[in-house]
């Protein structure tokens, strides 16, 4: 059944025709019956009957009428009607109410309607779907589902039924407002869904429903007006409730969404990442999202709340075969409806400010969906959220120090709510860069990945790759990360206003060079009074210290704000990671014994290597062209290179912005500390009790100044050290592991003594551009 061109326009019926309406009060049935009278009117030579179907699943005496309704003839028409409430008049509080508990949150209570239409005739009108012939609903009952008895087919035909005028009211309400319907139903007629369950041993009907039971969700029209709002509600506590878009990129989203399901798949910084999205898309009046969740969130009245609100929850384990069927088709039926699915990419928040790895379990899912021809293509849509600041800053610098994870239940969410109202924690950025085709990737459906598990594998990590690199792409640079940065470079020295103003100047200059893009705030900082503003939103230890009382102001991170200082850092680094790499690579090419130029290509592929579990990079040949083009700003550097160390320190020395040590310092000290715990480690270490070691050796270090920052010293960046370690089969048993733990161990050391004279030129850099800024205030004066 499809949905009329014109939603108020009355049906014309062929002959018979039988109505299937849905009204079920006294108000709702006068309208229904005025509506028929008119139609009759109209079509003098026409028998329409009706049969009144409830809300809920109909009765036996319901369902044997329509049995007999339907084998009356098969050329008799069936069309679907309802009264349409336009939204208006219930208090919010009932909405709630009925919200939670499922109901129509849009049909006034019976006791009201009457009242209401005599107000307001226009609140209420019949619409009807497109007349089906039935026996073209009974040849789409044979193709789709498992033709058992009549009344399975008479509740096929109230399922279209239903389905037909969802499609028409949300014509009239908007796509914001589309949302999945009888989820259930419609998979467990489905003959592809029982195929499939016969072959899972010991798997049934019922047990399958179950599944599906705890997986639905939807979006109630309610929630679809509440939820943005409360979300809303929740983050302007704390943030400006006006978030900042690029115009643009949502209105090229907007018609790719006309045209194919999506993923929507974002970066993981805070809790309020899951909050944020709805609301994007409910203001921006693009379809909603239905959002993956772990089932641990499902905690008091917030698990129905949520499931109301697009929320699907998963199991933390996926290893019952039964469940992972019933979830890959249920993600197949959520495709082929074209409805839309969101989920963090990196799989959890990034407690360190820089992204995770991809996480290719769900979007597995999908691909077998796409594969199996449920959607022509599905478009992977990047999402980036980023923060000016966040108050989970804290509790990541904890997690660092090696606390646990708070679980969550009603009193967390009373604290995290809590905590959005301490302060102002500056603007939201989200971003929507350009989508990624799945059938680029993986090729036409019923194609040879299909079956190919490899090759499949290997274009979900490609496709989930270049998701993340567009992400990172689109985020923009902000002021809190530019002046943690070069605070965090000092190591606990404060600076002047002037200085930090004065020093911030080489950075900007090389983002607007590399066309990075950058939020308000940072582009601020070219003034000195954007860069007083970036201060006092960071002051009180947040994480910046402001130091008063003396001649002037002068700021400062202290040692034990350095790791939440370090989050707002990280975010930044990719923008500065291949420049970064180049003043390595150069240092160490500057003392090579012969071919410097070789030694140099050769170690900044080397550092990428080594780099590759904590940040993204380009494909090979794309870095090497990257190189390439940030060197190609200095005419003539690979003679320099290859004249020897003065000529290769001299190029250093006309580079600006030097940020090696500010980048990647506090990485390479913990991969150094872990390499030096691991030489008189057991062979096979296991991830935890090489934390513990690392924690310790490192809090040693940071008391014996044998590394520059205290968080180098950090559980987080020790697990990724562990991957680096295990990539160089440093975690295996051999002969010569000590050996080649320790040749590890003097590698890394020799990185940061590189890095120590990169530091050095950059701070010799620093004096020469105070003594000239010093020289002009006198001059001035």
């Amino acid at each position: 059944m499809k949905p009329s061109a014109d939603q108020y326009a009355p049906f014309t019926p062929t002959g018979d025709a039988l109505v299937l309406a849905s009204a079920s009060s006294a108000a709702e049935r006068d309208l229904l019956n005025d509506w028929l009278e008119r139609q009759r009117h109209a079509n003098p030579g026409s028998k329409i009957d009706v049969l009144l179907l409830p809300d809920d699943d109909p009765p036996p005496g319901v369902l044997a009428q329509l049995v007999g309704e339907l084998e009356a003839g098969e050329d008799r028409s069936v069309v679907p009607a309802r009264v349409f409430w336009v939204p208006g008049g219930l208090p919010t509080r009932s909405k709630v109410v009925a919200l939670i508990s499922g109901r129509d949150t849009y049909r006034p209570p019976e006791i009201l309607q009457r009242r209401i239409l005599r107000r307001d005739p226009s609140r209420a009108r019949v619409v009807a779907g497109e007349p089906a012939k039935v026996s073209e609903l009974r040849q789409q009952w044979a193709d789709t589902t498992v033709a058992e008895n009549p009344r399975e087919f008479a509740r096929f035909v109230i399922r279209r039924a239903i389905l037909a005028i969802e499609r028409v009211e949300l014509r009239l309400l908007g796509p914001e407002y589309k949302s999945p319907r009888l989820i259930k139903p419609e998979l467990l007629a489905s003959a592809r869904f029982r195929e499939g369950l016969e072959r899972i041993p010991g798997a049934d009907l019922e047990t399958a429903g179950e599944m599906l039971d705890e997986l639905s969700t939807g979006w109630s029209r309610f929630s679809v007006d509440l939820i943005p709002s409360l979300g809303r509600a929740i983050f302007s506590r704390g943030f400006d409730p006006n978030i900042d878009y690029d115009r643009a990129e949502v209105e090229v989203m907007r018609r790719n969404l006309e045209n194919h399901p999506a993923v929507l798949l974002f970066s993981h910084r805070s809790y309020l990442d899951g909050v944020i999205v709805p609301v994007a898309m409910q203001e921006n009046r693009l379809p909603p999202v239905h959002t993956f969740a772990g089932i641990n969130l499902s905690f008091g009245f917030m698990g129905p709340l949520m499931r109301h609100s697009g929320v699907i929850f998963l199991r933390r384990k996926l290893d019952d075969p039964l469940y992972k069927y019933v979830l890959r088709q249920f993600v197949g039926y959520i495709v082929e409806k074209r409805f839309n699915l969101s989920w963090s990419i990196e799989g959890t928040r990034s407690r360190t400010g820089k992204m995770l790895p991809p996480k290719l379990g769900l979007l597995a899912y999908v691909a077998d969906a796409y594969l199996d021809g449920r959607s022509e293509d599905i478009l992977l849509q990047p999402v980036s959220i980023s923060f000016d600041q966040l108050h989970e800053t804290a509790e990541y610098a904890a997690y660092a120090r090696g606390g646990e994870k708070t679980p969550e239940s009603l009193s967390w969410m009373y604290n995290f709510i809590k905590a959005q109202g301490e302060r102002n924690y500056g603007k939201i950025y989200v971003r929507f860069p350009e989508a990624v085709s799945m059938r680029e990737y993986l090729g036409a459906p019923h194609g040879p990945m299909t079956t190919d598990a490899d090759a499949k594998r290997l274009a979900l990590q490609k496709m989930a790759f270049e998701v993340s690199w567009r992400i990172l792409s689109a985020t923009p640079v902000n002021a809190s990360a530019l002046v943690s940065a070069l605070l965090l470079s000092t190591r606990g020295v404060a600076l002047t206003l002037d200085q930090i103003h004065h020093t911030l100047q080489p950075s900007l200059d090389y983002l607007e060079r590399k066309q990075t893009p950058m939020t308000n705030s940072a582009l601020r900082l070219r003034t000195p009074e954007g860069v007083r503003a970036a201060l006092d939103a960071l002051s009180n230890r947040h994480p910046v210290t402001c130091v008063e009382g003396g001649r002037e102001l002068v700021w400062r991170i202290a040692p034990e704000d350095e790791h939440e200082a370090a989050f707002y850092r990280n975010t930044l680094i990719d923008a500065f990671l291949e420049t970064s790499l180049v003043e390595l690579a150069l240092v160490h090419a500057g003392r090579a014994e012969s071919d410097r130029l070789e030694a140099f290509w050769s170690q900044v592929m080397r550092l990428r290597d080594l780099l590759k579990f904590d940040f993204y990079f380009a494909d090979s040949a794309a870095f090497r062209d990257h190189v390439a083009e940030e060197l190609s700003w200095h005419s003539g550097w690979e003679e320099q290179v290859s004249a020897g160390e003065e000529q290769v320190d001299a190029l250093l020395r006309t580079k600006q912005p030097l940020l090696a040590a500010a980048m990647l310092r506090p990485f390479f000290e913990a991969y150094e500390i872990v390499a030096d715990v691991l030489r008189d480690a057991p062979a096979e270490i296991n991830e935890k009790d090489l934390t513990k070691r690392a924690l310790g050796l490192g809090n040693q270090y940071v008391a014996q100044s044998r590394v520059r920052s205290n968080e180098a010293v950090s559980a987080l960046l020790f697990a990724t050290a562990r991957q680096v370690a295990a990539d160089q089969h440093l975690l295996e048993p051999a002969a010569d592991l000590v050996e080649r733990r320790t040749a590890f161990r003097d590698e890394l050391r020799a990185v940061l003594h590189d890095m120590d004279k990169v530091e050095q030129i950059a701070r010799e850099q620093f004096y020469v551009r105070e003594l000239g800024r010093r020289a002009a205030r006198r001059g001035s004066t």
